[in-house]
């Protein structure tokens, strides 16, 4: 049976950190950012993949990634950085069943008590795309790890994957794209919620949206009172723009959409959107190819996601995509995406401001434009902020990097800084 889809695993992942000092409203229509480097703090072997990025409660990086083992056994490993260092990498799971994918990948998330769940996607039957979302979960910091459960009730042979998990009340909440309903000609891909404990029990399934693209990813945040879900939706005629839905529990609102993009495209981009949020206020980011011209935009809430300010174009004209985004304490933004340069493709971060005031773009690190560079991650500790990354053909395994960005108008760093000058 074939364990891996659509990527060479060829590669490797750094990590760079960054420090925002000085991110005043004040400086933010004159600042530019400068940067230094440190050494490098972690490696791992060569081919391993898919990293994914969160923030615990408690303010710690927790990192996860898929690296093989022998073989066709994958390792699902994580490590978390406390205070600036790394701890030693630690085995989640080790299995030949792991489907193990460019653009689908797992996630962790601490609950308030310090549990940990951890999520991966695992073969169900020797048929395409036949595969489940599994979930596991630690009482004790990651040492050891319970039975594995499926996330969803659905055990039908068909795709269940492209999860977001985020902390809520005492456990999580998540949401995930389920295929049941694509076996027939006319069935389409939904997107689906539901809570889990720290014990591993499941709340209801909720069905947020029973029309949606297939394959690209979805985002949750905690806003206001609730939570708010993006995704890419899928209308009758085709076109697939950025849908929103808001709620906890058993009630959400109606899908609206984040921005009226017209991207009519019969197949599925692999680009989905990503949220931040703090408090009310929310970030969205996204890319869309409407009118044939590759696009990525942000766009700021203020009332928990209920209404969008008007979109905020970020990218350098030849943007990928696979987008990601952190508010930042003052409310503007850090963006990053993947922009296209003769051939190959840039890592690219830039700071955007409610009023729409973009900083200049930043290269975090030259990387390619195929499937095998996955999907950069980024997640804010504080006044840090990490990105995670995937360099194809690299002998080097994973990197940590730590570097410094400071703004401030005096800064003459323009565009062109690179993470890895």
């Amino acid at each position: 049976m074939r364990r891996t889809a659509h990527a060479s695993m060829t590669a490797m992942i750094p990590l760079a950190l960054i420090s925002l000092a000085g991110c005043t409203p004040e400086a933010e229509s004159a600042s530019e950012p400068s940067i230094a480097l440190s050494a490098v703090e972690f490696q791992r072997p060569t081919r391993s993949g898919e990293p994914n990025l969160t923030v615990t409660p408690d303010g710690e990086a927790l990192l996860t990634w898929l690296e093989p083992v022998a073989g066709e056994t994958w390792a699902l490993r994580f490590a978390t950085r406390t205070a600036g260092t790394w701890s030693e990498p630690r085995t989640i799971r080790e299995s030949e069943e792991f489907f193990v994918n460019w653009a689908d990948f797992p996630s962790s998330v601490e609950m308030a008590g310090g549990e940990i769940a951890d999520h991966w996607l695992e073969w169900m039957a020797d048929v395409p795309y036949a595969y489940h979302v599994m979930l596991s979960i630690s009482t004790d910091g990651g040492e050891t790890w319970g039975e594995p459960f499926r996330a969803h009730d659905d055990a039908s042979p068909t795709e269940h994957g492209f999860v977001s998990m985020v902390p809520w009340e005492d456990g999580a909440a998540m949401t995930w794209l389920d295929g049941q309903a694509m076996r027939g000609p006319e069935g389409a891909m939904s997107l689906r919620f539901r809570t889990l404990l720290p014990d591993g029990k499941l709340g209801a399934e909720v069905l947020l949206d029973g029309r949606t693209c297939e394959c690209c990813q979805t985002t949750l945040a905690r806003a206001g009172d609730g939570l708010i879900a993006s995704y890419r939706n899928r209308s009758e005629t085709e076109i697939r723009d950025i849908g929103i839905v808001r709620g906890f529990g058993e009630t959400w609102s109606e899908p609206a959409l984040v921005a009226v993009d017209d991207w009519m495209i019969p197949g599925c981009p692999v680009n989905g959107p990503q949220l931040s949020a703090s408090g009310s206020e929310v970030v969205n980011a996204w890319y869309t190819g409407s009118n044939r011209e590759p696009k990525a935009f942000v766009a700021f809430s203020t009332d928990a996601g209920e209404t969008f300010g008007t979109p905020i174009r970020i990218d350098g004209g030849l943007p990928i995509g696979r987008v990601d985004v952190e508010l930042l304490s003052d409310g503007s933004a850090i963006v990053t995406w993947l922009e296209g340069s003769g051939g190959a493709a840039r890592v690219m971060a830039r700071r955007v401001t409610r009023s729409g005031v973009a900083g200049s773009a930043i290269t975090v690190t030259e990387t390619s434009g195929e499937r095998a560079s996955g999907f950069p991650r980024l997640a804010r500790v504080g006044d840090e902020l990490l990105f995670a990354w995937t360099l194809p053909g690299d002998e080097g395994g994973i990197r940590v990097r730590s570097a410094t960005l400071r703004v401030g108008a005096s800064s003459s760093v323009g565009p062109s800084a690179s993470l890895d000058d």
